[in-house]
């Protein structure tokens, strides 16, 4: 299935490694330019070297933290510099700390709201005035499962997440009619560094082996196992495309059947 995706720029935060790795990888390899954004430019560069040597399209990193607005405009200033306007917009960030309301500080939440919700309303606020001009574009914002489904000890992700969805589904309605089309995706559990760590949280502060604590993920997904983040890669490569030419204004689940809700 062609994508439609060759020759468009596309900008991906978060994109270091993870999930933000894999949909880079994903979108390059389907014919896009990427400009690579993330904080440890070390990594990064390493990443990006990798990729630029099996890409059909020049990869662009950029290292920058999306929580300080004056480094996003620069992000955004280098890529259309270089690789031309800003075409395909994911925004995505690591999650906050494994808190409970009990255990969880008013700098934590500032610090949650910082990274998973203002940040991506940066990005989309630098982004979106030129897709709109040009008529094209597309947003993906990688939020959580939480967001629908909040979990046990991610007090923080839980709230910063939730409220992505109402930015999300605002700014999808604004933007329709000018061809630009807002989609935000769910992670659910995928094997990624970040779930391990979440886990070594939860397992320190409730006194759980660690393995038993992920064990207990796997077993409370209906596929039985944990995501491959080239799977949530490809729901955000199709969201990205042409193909997705109706598709706006939703939120997707990629969590293997997880979340219990009807919506």
């Amino acid at each position: 299935m062609d994508l439609g995706l060759a020759g468009r720029v596309a900008l991906v935060t978060g994109a270091s490694s993870g999930l933000g790795l894999a949909i880079a990888r994903e979108l390059a390899a389907e014919g896009a330019a990427v400009a690579m954004v993330a904080r440890r430019a070390d990594v990064l560069r390493r990443e990006a070297a990798a990729l630029t040597a099996r890409a059909r399209h020049r990869v662009l990193p950029i290292a920058a933290d999306v929580t300080d607005a004056d480094a996003v405009a620069r992000a955004v200033d280098e890529a259309e510099a270089t690789l031309g306007p800003v075409d395909v917009l994911v925004a995505n960030a690591g999650g906050p700390p494994s808190t409970t309301f009990a255990t969880t500080s008013e700098e934590q939440l500032r610090a949650a709201l910082e990274l998973n919700l203002l940040a991506a309303a940066r990005l989309a606020r630098r982004c979106v005035p030129g897709m709109r001009a040009r008529r094209w574009g597309r947003v993906i914002f990688l939020t959580s499962m939480a967001a629908k489904q909040p979990q046990p000890g991610l007090l923080l992700s839980n709230t910063a997440r939730a409220g992505l969805l109402g930015l999300a589904k605002t700014l999808a309605t604004e933007c329709a009619p000018d061809g630009v089309l807002v989609n935000t995706v769910l992670p659910g559990h995928f094997e990624t560094a970040r779930a391990r760590e979440l886990a070594e949280m939860r397992a320190a502060r409730d006194g759980r082996p660690v393995d038993e604590l992920l064990a207990a993920r796997t077993a409370a997904v209906p596929l039985g196992r944990s995501g491959d983040p080239r799977e949530m890669a490809a729901v955000v490569a199709f969201l990205a495309s042409a193909r997705a030419s109706f598709v706006t204004g939703t939120a997707i689940q990629v969590d293997g059947g997880q979340v219990a809700s009807l919506f």
